[in-house]
């Protein structure tokens, strides 16, 4: 078999120190964004040439207007106040969920065994002795606490940088689109870096301090580990949902009434849904899809450990080769920072069409520089064979299939980026082609928006099948675990690149309400343009990610729960399969239906303060806008207890009365179906939303035979948009944590579920 080349030692050291270097970046670049003022300078003479040379810039951008910088910073307080008080409020509700859960597990798992506190035969070897399953029970219920509380901060961190960051990308939008740009996405760097740093070292110090009671039982050790996917998931469900409710009741209010009824531009400062619509950007792009990342994230890695801790790594007790997937994550990191210090320290943007190509630099050239550190860290970490579990049998596997499994995860996350942006972009056919038909009416824009996402479901459901297939067929299960880490292992620029969208959205609305020059409003468009395909970019792959994650974490519970086939023609499995497929769908209607009833009570309230407040449409009055975002505070709160409630629940129903083959049905169903709506309902938002904005930019001759702003043709738009943002901000996002969810729910119930599941069946 041979021995791997990288010593324990080493693996001990390389891990933390390159979390620590993620955070140490991470706060690097959050000092050069905070260098950005935001009280007003009053220019002395600090060095005659600087001093001289500023003050022209300043006087040609109107950057000497100390009342625009003052009026800025007073819309980011009330933005990162509203966003901070809505996270508390969740937080507060999930924290409840939470410690109920927590017990949960423990009764569950401890039940096993009829609370016992021997030791027992191992699943695997009944020849080795294990610790007792009331050891699993306490130490699954503290990972659990662990990934919930490190997903809870992640996303709070995130929203913190975000509403740092928004006004000062505005102000140095006056300088140049190039400075903007910079100060936007370094801003959505810190978030990356801190949360994959974060996931990674908290994951580290777990399993290390776990050790200190497991010794020898890695199967047990690694078992327990699973709880902390569970806990990042479960936070990012309500994360994602509760977010998602809250930006979109905001946003369709705002653009109802205020674009298509009043005929005023977006972010107008009359609006009162504009505060809220501004904070919903926060809680939901930044704070959930923060979580959510972080829940794929913790999740492969577990996936990954639980196969390999009853394959050679862990029989052998091979600690370099058992943390993998650590390590590949740990060079994730330092291919991340190489990769960012090219947009914002190599090159510079100069013009607007720059941006979107700078954004897909980022994600070739970590691809590429990702590949080769897999190639090194495999050949230094792994031995050149060794065997994985493959439902029963070990499976001889090479380090160079290895590599292969996470190259082949690596790449197709570029490919289903790259054919997301094609489908998303209005630099290309598709979006424009809805665009074009937007001509007769919303029917039409609505009908072309709808066939759009459906069509660019196609190549990513074949670039994620080709994976699952070369990485089960080298690896099994543990393949497509490592596949997914792949995926997500330049998950620091992903988010970058994801978190930079909302925030330059931020900083086009603090334009807008400051009363900033058009000039400059022009520039965060463009900046905004392309976080929107990038902000899909995001969503596509979180889609991919988590269906090679639930596929692996599916692998690891039908080990776990020591089934050996899953037979489809069971009707036990079967029933499960076509209930399975059907959840996505029960889900999407609570979840859309939810934007629809808080929007119908945030349109009505709009349109009271128009119709009331004297002087509010001339400018004279200011509009309420502490009521509009309470409104979407509590219709979020409400509304995301039911969704949460259905997936936090069918496993645990499923499991108890029909058995685990049934419950093997349900998450394979699920999967299935729900990665087409979910890729198909962001595409189609994502694209309305750009198509909308093709024609707003009227950057092109076609562009302008439909605009401007106000005409029919754009009218239709703006009502595909307000279609769209459910879809692509609520439903579809959320139904990725919906399929990880489930399946790692499943895996950290299996035991009970094999002793005690199955109620109906043995009546």
């Amino acid at each position: 078999m041979g021995s791997a080349v990288l010593s324990e030692m080493a693996t001990e050291i390389i891990i933390p120190l390159c979390a620590v270097i993620g955070i140490a970046f991470s706060l690097v670049q959050w000092y050069l964004v905070s260098r950005v003022r935001l009280t007003p300078e009053i220019h002395g003479s600090s060095g005659a040439k600087n001093g001289f040379n500023d003050s022209l810039i300043e006087e040609e951008e109107g950057l000497n207007d100390q009342t625009v910088v003052t009026k800025c910073a007073d819309i980011q307080n009330a933005i990162s106040e509203g966003a901070t008080s809505f996270l508390f409020t969740e937080y507060k509700y999930v924290g409840i969920f939470m410690v109920a859960f927590a017990i949960l597990i423990f009764v569950f798992l401890g039940s096993v065994e009829g609370f016992s506190t021997k030791s027992r035969p191992c699943t695997y070897d009944a020849q080795k002795v294990c610790k007792p399953a009331l050891a699993t029970a306490i130490f699954s219920t503290i990972s659990f606490l662990l990934g919930a509380v490190t997903s809870v901060v992640s996303g709070f961190l995130g929203m913190k940088i975000a509403t740092y960051a928004n006004a000062r990308t505005t102000l140095e939008a006056r300088k140049g689109v190039g400075k903007a740009f910079i100060t936007a996405f370094r801003s959505g760097a810190v978030m990356g870096f801190l949360l994959a740093a974060n996931g990674l070292l908290v994951l580290y110090i777990a399993i290390n301090v776990f050790k200190l009671y497991y010794g020898d039982d890695w199967e047990g050790l690694f078992e327990s580990i699973t709880g902390y996917g569970l806990g990042g998931s479960s936070m990012a469900l309500f994360g994602r949902v509760g977010g998602g409710i809250y930006t979109k009741a905001a946003d369709v209010g705002a653009d109802l009434v205020g674009k298509v009824e009043r005929n005023i531009p977006e972010d107008d400062p009359r609006n009162p849904a504009v505060i809220a619509d501004n904070v919903g950007d926060n809680v939901g792009d930044i704070a959930g899809m923060g979580s959510d990342l972080f829940g794929s994230y913790a999740e492969s890695s577990c996936a990954a450990l639980v196969v390999a801790s009853i394959s050679s790594f862990g029989v052998n007790h091979e600690f370099s080769g058992m943390l993998y997937p650590l390590l590949v994550s740990s060079v994730g990191i330092l291919v991340c920072l190489i990769t960012t210090l090219f947009a914002t320290d190599f090159f510079e943007i100069k013009a607007v069409k720059e941006i979107e190509p700078a954004l897909k630099k980022q994600l070739i050239i970590s691809t590429i520089l990702m590949t080769v550190g897999i190639a090194i860290i495999t050949w230094l970490s792994v031995s050149p064979s060794f065997t994985i579990y493959s439902f029963g049998t070990q499976k001889v596997v090479k380090n160079w299939q290895l590599f292969l499994c996470v190259a082949v995860g690596l790449w197709a996350g570029l490919i289903i980026g790259f054919v997301t942006e094609y489908y998303t972009s209005n630099a290309y056919s598709p979006v424009q082609d809805v665009a074009d038909s937007c001509r007769t009416g919303a029917a039409t824009n609505v009908i072309f928006g709808l066939a759009l996402g459906y069509k660019s479901v196609i190549i990513p459901i074949f670039a994620i099948a080709v994976s699952i297939y070369v990485s089960f067929s080298f690896a099994a299960m543990y393949g497509i675990a490592v596949a997914a880490l792949g995926m997500l292992s330049t998950i620091a620029t992903g988010l970058a690149i994801d978190a930079y969208g909302p925030i330059s959205d931020n900083a086009g609305g603090i334009a807008e309400m400051a009363g900033m020059s058009h000039r400059i409003r022009e520039r965060t468009d463009a900046l905004d343009a392309a976080g929107n395909t990038t902000a899909a970019i995001g969503k596509g792959f979180a889609i991919g990610s988590a269906a090679l994650v639930s596929l692996a974490l599916f692998g690891a519970f039908v080990s776990r729960a020591g089934i050996s086939t899953v037979d489809v023609l069971s009707p036990k499995v079967f029933i499960g399969l076509i209930v399975g497929a059907m959840l996505p769908y029960w889900f999407s209607a609570m979840t859309m239906k939810s934007v629809g009833s808080a929007a119908l009570k945030m349109v009505e309230e709009v349109r009271r303060q128009f119709n009331t407040i004297p002087g509010l449409m001339e400018g004279h009055a200011k509009p309420d806008y502490a009521t509009c975002v309470k409104i979407s505070t509590d219709a979020s709160i409400k509304e995301m207890i039911p969704p949460g409630a259905l997936v936090m629940l069918t496993p645990l129903i499923v499991g108890i009365f029909f058995g685990i083959e049934t419950l093997s049905g349900v998450l394979a169903g699920s999967l299935v179906s729900g990665v087409q709506i979910a890729i198909s309902a962001s595409n189609t938002g994502g694209a309305w939303d750009n198509a909308k904005k093709y024609i707003e930019a009227g950057a092109s001759e076609h562009a302008r035979t439909l605009g401007p702003k106000g005409s029919d043709p754009h009218k239709a738009a703006v009502i595909g948009d307000t279609i769209g943002d459910p879809l692509k901000d609520t439903s579809g996002p959320s139904l990725n944590i919906l399929i990880k969810l489930m399946a790692v729910e499943s895996l950290v119930f299996a035991p009970f579920f094999a002793t005690h599941g199955g109620l109906l069946f043995k009546i």
